[in-house]
């Protein structure tokens, strides 16, 4: 069995208080493409929609990983996050973006650390719950005999 993981950190309230900012954050970014692609800021050669779906596509390739609370899932997704960073910093380095840009960046910036977090601290509480039952099994095995 791998190593064990000690009881005296709550991983069970990080991971939730992770998801709830993942959550939240998540569905906030997806809001702030719609406002400000469609609504404030359209384009006026194409269709606004379109645009801020395309910027939300890869995005939306993550929703059943948010959904259903994958750890792993929620890792890739930060990999897949540096991508719209690079954008949102490129956007905060132009006058004319700076405001979308900077509210774009702190937007992608706390998906990303919650994503990451919400993983570390879900796998720790699963090892922890799989140490648990493992030893439950052990001496229910060991009351047998």
């Amino acid at each position: 069995m791998k190593a064990y993981i000690p009881d005296d950190h709550n991983y069970a309230a990080k991971a939730r208080f992770g998801r709830i900012v993942t959550v939240s954050s998540y569905v906030t970014l997806l809001g702030w493409f719609i406002l400000w692609h469609v609504f404030l800021i359209p384009v006026p050669t194409a269709n606004p929609w379109v645009i801020s779906l395309i910027h939300m596509l890869p995005l939306l390739v993550f929703i059943h990983v948010i959904i259903t609370g994958n750890p792993r899932g929620h890792a890739w997704l930060c990999f897949v996050l540096l991508l719209p960073f690079i954008q949102s910093v490129l956007a905060a380095t132009n006058p004319n973006t700076f405001i979308y840009g900077l509210g774009y960046s702190l937007l992608v910036g706390t998906l990303f650390t919650s994503s990451m977090m919400y993983a570390r601290w879900q796998s720790r509480y699963n090892k922890q719950l799989a140490h648990r039952s493992a030893a439950q099994q052990a001496n229910a095995d060991g009351s047998d005999n």
